[in-house]
C-alpha cells in the first residue's frame, strides 16, 4: 500500500447525496419527492400495470429482519435511516416505497463520478462506493470554483448531486461535506474551527462511536468544544492514553493524515444474512444456492479488479448469534467461482453444522493483481469440480 505525504493543506470530501437511492431515483423519477428507501432481502421489483404506471412495494408490506441500506432525505425527515430494521422503519413510515438493491449498477455509477472527478482533480483516495478524498494542493483554481466544477462535472456523468467539503485536512472535509446536504459546499479553515466545528456535536468527528460518544456524554461532553476544553489530563483519565490523546488533537481540528493515493485491498468477500433462519440439513437446497450465489459474486468482485487470491475463507453466523470462521490456503492464486466455492467447501467441513443459520459469508485474501501473476500461479476454472 502506496501513501502520499501531503504537503498543501487543501483537502476535499466529496459525499454523494443518498447514493442508492438517488441511483434508483434516476430510473424511477416518479418517486421523487417521496420517502424512498433501500434495502431488505425483497427481491420484489415495482410491477408495470395496463395503465402505463407502475406499482410499488411499500414498508408496511415487507416481512422480515432485513435492515435499510440507505433513505431519501424525505424518508430521513420520517425517523429512518440506514441500518434500521426495515420493520422498525415500516412503523415509522409504513407508506414509504422499499426497493430491493442494484450493487452492480451502483457500483456503475459510482465509478462514472469517480472518473468525472479525476479528470479534474487526479489525485484521489478512493474510501468506499459514494465518496472520495480529493488533494486540491496542486491546482491552481479557488476552492469555491473547484468544488463547482467537480459538482458541475459528476452531475453531468451522472444525473446525481453531490456535497463538498473543503478544509486543510481530512478529518475537517469530513465533517464539511455533512454540514449542508443535499447538494453542499461547505469551506472552512483552521481558524474557523471555533465558530463552526466547536458547536457541533462529538457524533460529528470520524471514530467516535456510539459507545464513546455514550462515555464522553456521561462525562458532561457532547459536543467538540466541550471535548476541546476537558483537556488530554482529564481524558486520559477515562480513556486510553492514545485514544485520549486522539480526541484532544481531533477536537482541535489536528489530523496529519495523508492522502492514500493508492491502496491495494487486503480482502474482497460477500456475505448474505437470511430472513429466516436456515437448518444445515433441511434447507440444504436453499444455502447450496445461496453458497454458490456468493462465490460468484466474490470471483465476479476480483475479476473485475483484476486480483486473485489464495486464502479462501468463509463466515457463518448462527440462530445464537454465534460466529465461526475457516480459512483454507491453496497451493496458488484464483478468482475462478468454481476454485472458490470448492475451497470453500472445504472449510465448511470443518465446522459442526447442528444449529440454524442466519448468516453465510465468503471472503477471499492473500490478493495479487492478476497482471503480476505468471499463468502458472492462477488456478483456472475447471481445474477442480464443483462439490453441491
Amino acid at each position: 500500500m502506496q501513501t502520499r505525504n501531503v504537503t498543501s493543506r487543501r483537502i476535499a470530501h466529496l459525499d454523494m447525496d443518498a447514493f442508492y437511492a438517488s441511483v434508483e431515483l434516476l430510473r424511477y423519477p416518479e418517486l421523487t419527492g417521496l420517502p424512498v428507501v433501500i434495502g431488505g432481502r425483497s427481491k420484489r421489483q415495482p410491477v408495470l400495470q395496463t395503465d402505463g404506471r407502475r406499482q410499488f412495494y411499500k414498508l408496511r408490506d415487507y416481512v422480515g429482519r432485513g435492515v435499510i441500506t440507505t433513505a431519501t432525505y424525505e424518508a430521513r425527515a420520517l425517523g429512518v435511516h440506514s441500518a434500521m430494521g426495515i420493520m422498525k422503519a415500516a412503523r415509522l413510515a409504513p407508506d414509504a416505497i422499499l426497493l430491493p438493491g442494484d450493487f452492480e449498477r451502483y457500483r456503475h455509477y459510482s465509478r462514472l463520478f469517480k472518473a468525472a472527478v479525476a479528470r479534474i482533480a487526479p489525485e484521489i483516495e478512493n474510501t468506499g462506493i459514494d465518496e472520495i478524498y480529493i488533494d486540491l494542493g496542486g491546482l491552481s483554481e479557488d476552492s469555491p470554483v473547484l468544488a463547482q466544477k467537480i459538482k458541475h462535472a459528476v452531475f453531468e456523468a451522472t444525473g446525481l448531486t453531490c456535497s463538498i467539503g473543503i478544509a486543510p485536512n481530512k478529518l475537517l472535509a469530513k465533517i464539511c461535506s455533512d454540514l449542508d446536504k443535499p447538494d453542499g459546499i461547505t469551506i472552512i479553515r483552521m481558524a474557523d474551527i471555533t465558530d463552526k466545528i466547536w458547536p457541533l456535536s462529538v457524533r460529528k468527528i470520524n471514530g467516535i462511536g456510539p459507545k464513546a460518544a455514550n462515555k464522553l456524554a456521561s462525562l458532561g461532553i457532547t459536543t467538540i468544544a466541550a471535548l476541546a476544553q476537558a483537556g488530554p489530563d482529564f481524558l486520559q483519565t477515562h480513556f486510553s492514553r492514545s485514544y485520549a490523546a486522539w480526541l484532544h488533537e481531533v477536537s482541535h481540528g489536528i489530523d496529519h493524515r495523508p492522502l492514500k493515493i493508492f491502496s491495494e485491498p487486503k480482502s474482497i468477500s460477500r456475505e448474505t444474512t437470511f430472513d429466516q433462519d436456515l437448518h444445515p440439513r433441511h434447507d440444504r437446497p436453499v444455502l447450496s444456492k445461496a453458497f454458490t450465489a456468493i462465490c460468484t459474486r466474490v470471483a465476479q468482485d476480483l475479476q473485475r479488479k483484476g486480483y486473485a487470491g489464495r486464502t479462501i475463507g468463509i463466515k457463518l453466523r448462527f440462530e445464537d448469534f454465534q460466529t465461526v470462521t475457516r480459512d483454507n490456503t491453496l497451493m496458488t492464486h484464483t478468482n475462478d467461482p468454481v476454485s472458490i466455492r470448492q475451497a470453500a467447501t472445504d472449510c465448511l467441513r470443518r465446522v459442526r453444522l447442528e444449529k440454524k443459520l442466519r448468516l453465510l459469508g465468503v471472503r477471499v485474501s492473500t490478493l495479487a493483481p492478476v497482471d503480476s501473476l505468471q499463468k502458472t500461479e492462477v488456478l483456472r476454472q475447471g481445474e477442480l469440480p464443483l462439490v453441491l
